[in-house]
């Protein structure tokens, strides 16, 4: 099965930087990249007064230039790049969450249409973010260019999800010819990071042979505070989809979280692939 790289498009400028990103991932893993456009309004479900009651309205025609113009200006940039588009009747956050079951990567921008003012990364983001069924590359800030420099980065704590994160972030690392540095926030006192750092030093090198891993303990009170600002000289942080101390129903711990809102750059959420079908 050739999962494909997934990217949700509304013809914001947003989604139209993560369409760039996504494209880029997708040339990376020698995958398709398939722009969707969810194009029903998310309150058209569940709600008292469903206006879609009398039948669910066809895709339009805008819709359809929108998505294959950005395909084409994709496939300028990248020839060569399997480009496929599409528009599904569903609200463009839930219609995402599904696709990304049969997904390798699901791409979104961290504002598209729809936003509120006061959030940094909007509810569709937050709910593929969240829920998806397999990585979820959230682009902030949302004009960043695709990075053509700077190391990886990811959170170490000791967690299964971290280790996710170790292996995901070992991958980017390989596919930009970049370094992996990974990083333990600790307290005074805390004597673990190192050898929680030695762990997934070994692992990631011992999985990728040559691939240059650097080790870094930050002393702060604060986690998610610490990694975002280390986020500033990174072309990728990748997090884990739950950390230590996180409740049973949240999919994303609150470092995560944090840095899904305020990293300065992209942010790779390690959720584990869907089992193929």
């Amino acid at each position: 099965m050739n999962r494909p790289v997934v990217v949700g498009v509304d013809g914001s400028p947003p989604s139209l930087v993560a369409a760039e990103h996504a494209a880029q991932a997708a040339v990376w893993r020698s995958r398709p990249l398939h722009l969707v456009h969810g194009y029903l309004h998310p309150l058209g479900y569940g709600v008292p007064i469903n206006p879609y009651e009398v039948g669910i309205p066809a895709a339009s025609e805008d819709g359809r230039k929108m998505l294959e113009q950005a395909a084409a200006d994709l496939v300028d940039r990248w020839p060569g790049l399997s480009v496929e588009v599409r528009q599904v009747a569903g609200g463009p956050g839930a219609t995402l969450v599904e696709e990304s079951r049969r997904a390798e990567l699901v791409v979104v921008g961290s504002r598209g249409l729809g936003g509120f003012a006061g959030l940094l990364l909007g509810s569709v983001g937050t709910q593929v973010a969240s829920h998806g069924h397999c990585p979820v590359l959230v682009i902030r800030p949302p004009d960043r260019p695709v990075p053509s420099e700077g190391p990886v980065l990811v959170g170490v704590d000791g967690s299964e999800s971290a280790e996710l994160a170790v292996g995901y972030g070992a991958e980017e690392a390989v596919r930009r010819g970049g370094t992996l540095v990974l990083v333990h926030v600790a307290d005074e006192g805390d004597d673990d990071g190192a050898a929680l750092l030695a762990t997934a030093g070994a692992a990631a090198r011992g999985s990728h042979p040559g691939l240059t891993v650097d080790e870094r303990v930050i002393v702060a009170p604060k986690a998610d505070h610490a990694l975002i600002e280390a986020s500033g000289d990174a072309a990728l942080v990748v997090v884990g989809s739950r950390g230590r101390g996180g409740f049973a129903g949240l999919l994303l711990g609150s470092v995560s979280q944090a840095l899904v809102h305020h990293a300065r750059c992209p942010v790779l959420i390690a959720h584990p692939h869907q089992p193929q079908q």
